[in-house]
């Protein structure tokens, strides 16, 4: 088979990537209204526990992350934590104006349940949590750019980790129900689109398998925790999360979506999580390897899921990764993938999928996003997709100099966005790009020792710096071509 177009520039961009100047050839065969439709949105996103910093400012409570970082010594690789990170709950109108400069047309990022209802459904609202979210949201909305908010981004009061188990416990559903109607009355006036959760199918695997975030619980051969099922619990945490969804999608459909004109759906990072939202229960082959230990939908939950689909599907995509089936050929199971008998690599042939990034399972694999989103187009019957996340990840320790100067990052994204452009061209449903991330910012287990920032922040000083990925996403928003003389300015103006 001949190499595409789009295959034959993204190799020789990442290839020959050795100075700003080769990037002048692929950069002008890429342009927003050109390769995108009209109204496409494009913007960058955050999350509050990771920006926000203020963690005890303005009455708002203490959240899981917030415990877990303080009490939990070596779980994060440089020992931070999120009590300061970007100071964006200080620096937000900053933060608004970089958008405004990058010519974004929206913005993703999501509210902290703590700062909202600091004890859940059984405390007082917060005002000052309200208040917040209210100016930051204004704020965008003078500048013409569209919130993209999502509920629930790994971040929950710890009172409910305390009283529920957290996502253990059934009673959390209630909960969450009530935060997103909170939310719903206080901004949706405002705000046209809503995610209930990020990567939930992720996030229960790291919480409740491998037990590398809190609440920390795990079980042999996955991890080493005070205690834990990492064959059991993980499932039940995802039921939860997956009834808690459907409720708040029957809320905001029921009683605001008329009024208010919004949309609704969830944050995935692939795989089985949205086989029941869309189709009523688990895939067969799930029910049949993991059999009792994943909990059973009762009729009126398989109904509530039906007929409660979300509105669009939003896509965390950064990398492609080889997958070997291990249910009728034996191989060697990878504790990460769980029970999902499969075998996991990014070598094939001693041979790397694509070039590695900071983050050692992350590789360059632009055509990566084009089969996900075809793949999420046909098994979904073209309910609208955004690329809710997709960026590149720097080493901290890498010298200054080349921090901003990120051709590396320019590449990606460029090979990213034509591979893209590749499906919409293919029929896709596509109707939105989201970078991650705007700033440099906290990290999870991670903690600031990688970077995925458009801007570089100096943690001493909070001091943003554009980088040249910032420089270029700007220029192809407002349709300038890098030609040779922007090359040289960008080059200046690190």
């Amino acid at each position: 088979m001949g190499v595409s177009r789009v295959t034959a520039t993204c190799i020789l961009t990442v290839v020959v990537a050795t100075s700003l100047a080769v990037l002048t050839p692929g950069a002008r065969g890429l342009g927003r209204d050109d390769d995108f439709p009209p109204g496409f949105l494009f913007g960058a996103a955050t999350s509050a526990y990771q920006i926000e910093g203020a963690y005890l400012d303005d009455n708002k409570g203490l959240n899981n992350w917030d415990v877990f970082t303080h009490t939990q010594a070596g779980r994060i690789s440089d020992g931070g934590n999120g009590d300061v990170a970007d100071d964006h709950y200080h620096r937000y109108t900053e933060d608004v104006e970089i958008l405004h400069n990058l010519g974004v047309n929206s913005y993703r990022f999501s509210i902290s349940w703590a700062r909202i209802l600091p004890r859940g459904r059984l405390g007082d609202v917060n005002p000052a949590g309200i208040a917040f979210y209210n100016r930051l949201i204004d704020a965008l909305l003078q500048k013409g750019i569209e919130p993209f908010v999502t509920l629930n981004h790994f971040d929950i009061p710890q009172e409910l980790e305390t009283r529920y188990r957290g996502w253990l416990g059934a009673g959390i559903r209630e909960e969450f129900v009530y935060y997103s109607d909170v939310c719903f009355k206080a901004f949706g006036d405002r705000v046209r689109s809503w995610t209930t959760f990020n990567e939930p199918n992720l996030y229960t695997r790291f919480q409740y398998m491998l037990g590398v975030y809190p609440p920390n619980r795990c079980s042999p051969p996955f991890g080493s925790c005070s205690g834990g099922d990492s064959r059991r619990e993980p499932y039940v945490a995802a039921h939860n999360i997956l009834l808690s969804h459907a409720a708040a999608v029957r809320n905001y459909h029921t009683n605001y979506q008329a009024k208010q004109g919004g949309k609704i759906g969830m944050v995935i990072a692939m795989k089985w999580f949205l086989d029941p939202i869309f189709f009523g229960d688990y895939p067969r082959v799930m029910k049949e390897m993991i059999s009792s230990n994943l909990p059973k939908f009762t009729p009126e939950e398989k109904k509530l899921l039906q007929t409660n689909k979300m509105d669009f599907i939003g896509i965390n995509q950064y990398t492609s990764i080889y997958a070997k089936d291990c249910i009728y050929s034996p191989c060697a199971l990878n504790t990460y993938e769980g029970n999902a008998l499969v075998y996991t690599t990014g070598v094939r042939n001693g041979k790397k999928i694509g070039r590695p990034t900071a983050f050692s399972s992350y590789f360059v694999v632009p055509q990566g996003i084009e089969s996900a989103v075809m793949y999420v187009n046909d098994r979904y019957k073209d309910t609208p997709i955004f690329i809710t996340e997709n960026g590149y990840s720097q080493h901290s320790n890498t010298n200054m100099e080349d921090l901003i100067n990120d051709v590396e990052r320019v590449n990606y994204m460029q090979c990213y966005l034509k591979y893209l452009s590749s499906a919409v061209r293919k029929g896709a449903n596509v109707r939105g790009y989201f970078a991650w991330s705007l700033v440099d910012n906290f990290e999870w287990i991670f903690g600031y020792t990688v970077r995925f920032g458009l801007y570089h922040v100096d943690f001493d000083t909070q001091e943003r710096i554009p980088r040249a990925s910032a420089k270029w996403y700007r220029d192809f928003l407002t349709g300038s071509s890098l030609k040779d003389d922007t090359v040289q300015s960008l080059r200046a103006d690190s």
